[in-house]
């Protein structure tokens, strides 16, 4: 029994499909916010449309005499290869009191998991995969063979994907794309050969029929149930882009205080919106909660509002001030996905480290300090690093170089940390050495190194 989850629209089902092929035996896709019965009547279509001959079998009643149908179905086929049934979406299938999920694990018990056969569970709803089936206390309860969590694509998959497509263009000009929708391979799909970046977004965020002009609007009622306080947690998340204590969530997004608030935040969390943070040296409750899903705010920042105003809209936008505040922010987030890729950077993937960000709020007398980004490593040492988004390489000056070791004075003095310190830098055409980084910069990484496959 294998288990498939990850956000909608990353390539589950596909992958599923292409892994398995004609050993596919049957695929029941559930429909949303269909009641039982019409579940039951699409399982019979669908079971009557793979059996050859063709039959007419009865609507059952119930999911336990379904899969007594299909345990049927199934021992009619021949004794060849390795057969699979797939359930897709199982979240729609698997209902409240539906049954379901009891009438399955009789189906593998009693039967499936006695004969050459493979059953996957694919659904997008990760955190609802993982309370029910996963960690189901029933008759599934430790019968999952293989767990496969599918993400977005990192920057070098993202790319790879786009040259299999014949679309070759830079770096540069993925991360643009990249900051905007993410990995997600059924958004990259829409991206067409011979355009810039600044082209491809217009067409698929800011045409009448682009694809992700309203995707917003469909993306969090097709997960969840009660999608509106999700949505909730997603605009508060979005107004303090560096993030939110639990309590700061409840309060932006005026929800009730209570464990309905966890559960949604664990639900946001499974399924890849949001990611939690520490702050250095911070205990787990005043973790950050942080909106880490790339189209979510694009939309919220650009697209809401912004539909319809022209065919030049993401050109006129792309020169504002808010577009260059979301440009750092856009490619911090980015910086934050991709830490394997920064270690292997530094020489530091077999160190044993932890990430993490660090925030001291000034007072009337002591200034305060935000710090983008830090490895904490076990080695004895802490890099902290400066984000930087340019299209243009950086070069420091006297205000920023004094800005630095700045910051490293309220981070020596706040946290008495007797580890040693290197500065770096993360950018995306690199550093001019000049008098004021000589000394204060001991590292340097662009966005070449950030599509380096962390693996190897």
């Amino acid at each position: 029994m294998v288990s498939v989850i990850g956000r909608r629209r990353v390539g589950k089902t596909f992958l599923i499909r292409s892994v398995y092929k004609d050993a596919i035996c049957l695929e029941i896709e559930g429909i949303q916010n269909a009641p039982r019965k019409k579940q039951l009547k699409d399982f019979t279509a669908r079971l009557n449309r793979a059996a050859k001959p063709a039959k007419k079998i009865k609507t059952p009643t119930n999911w336990l005499d379904a899969f007594y149908l299909l345990i049927d179905y199934m021992e009619s086929l021949e004794e060849t290869s390795k057969k699979v049934v797939f359930f897709d979406e199982l979240p729609w299938l698997a209902t409240h009191k539906s049954g379901f999920l009891r009438a399955l694990g009789m189906f593998w018990n009693s039967w499936a998991s006695r004969h050459n056969v493979v059953v996957v569970i694919c659904g997008s709803a990760a955190s609802w995969m993982i309370q029910k089936v996963v960690n189901h206390k029933g008759g599934l309860h430790n019968r999952i063979t293989k767990r496969l969590h599918l993400k977005p694509f990192p920057l070098a998959e993202t790319k790879h994907y786009l040259h299999s497509r014949g679309i070759i263009i830079d770096p540069y000009q993925i991360v643009q794309i990249y900051m905007a929708m993410g990995g997600v391979p059924h958004y990259l799909k829409e991206i067409n050969a011979g355009k810039s970046a600044k082209q491809n977004i217009q067409d698929i965020c800011f045409s009448e029929t682009g694809l992700l002009q309203d995707e917003f609007l469909r993306l969090y009622p097709a997960l969840f149930d009660n999608a509106e306080n999700h949505i909730a947690i997603i605009r508060a998340l979005f107004e303090k882009k560096q993030g939110m204590t639990r309590d700061e969530v409840i309060k932006k997004a005026k929800l009730p205080s209570g464990g309905r608030v966890s559960k949604i935040l664990n639900e946001l969390k499974y399924s890849g919106f949001i990611e939690t943070y520490h702050a250095f040296n911070k205990k787990k409750k005043d973790q950050l909660f942080r909106l880490t899903d790339e189209y979510s705010l694009f939309y919220l920042q650009f697209i809401e509002d912004k539909i319809r105003e022209g065919t030049d809209t993401w050109q006129q936008l792309s020169q504002t001030k808010s577009y260059k505040s979301w440009n750092g922010y856009a490619y911090e987030n980015v910086c934050l996905k991709h830490i394997p890729q920064i270690k292997k950077a530094l020489g530091i993937s077999g160190v044993y480290s932890i990430s993490s960000s660090f925030l001291k709020k000034g007072t009337s007398t002591e200034k305060g300090t935000q710090i983008d980004l830090l490895i904490d490593r076990n080695d004895h040492v802490i890099n902290l690093f400066e984000i930087k988004f340019y299209n243009t390489t950086v070069s420091l000056d006297k205000n920023l170089a004094d800005g630095l070791r700045e910051k490293l004075r309220i981070f020596q003095e706040s946290t008495k940390t007797n580890k040693q310190i290197i500065w770096g830098l993360i950018t995306t055409f690199g550093l001019n050495p000049n008098q004021h980084s000589i000394g204060l910069i001991q590292h340097v990484i662009g966005f070449g190194e950030l599509f380096e496959d962390s693996k190897t």
